[in-house]
């Protein structure tokens, strides 16, 4: 059951989060703050780090669901090894 819970949350991480906007790259975003400036645009800097935050918070995400994991795994197997 915790692995159909595990793969899910994956994903929807992979498949479901990402969209056109949060998928824009580097030259994408500067064009695109170039020409929202022009425009008047006025949440232009608060859209760019969204994204910028985006991009930073994952990996991370994904390495602390990795991490728990893995602990998991060692006190399950620790407990084990004591019970014997």
């Amino acid at each position: 059951m915790k692995k159909a819970i595990i793969t899910a949350v994956f994903i929807s991480l992979f498949f479901i989060i990402p969209n056109s906007e949060t998928m824009a790259q580097c030259a994408m975003c500067k064009s695109n703050l170039e020409m929202a400036r022009e425009g008047g645009g006025t949440n232009v800097g608060n859209t760019l780090n969204n994204g910028i935050m985006y991009l930073l918070v994952l990996p991370y995400a994904i390495a602390a669901v990795f991490g728990f994991i893995y602990y998991q795994k060692y006190k399950s197997k620790k407990k084990a090894e004591q019970n014997s």
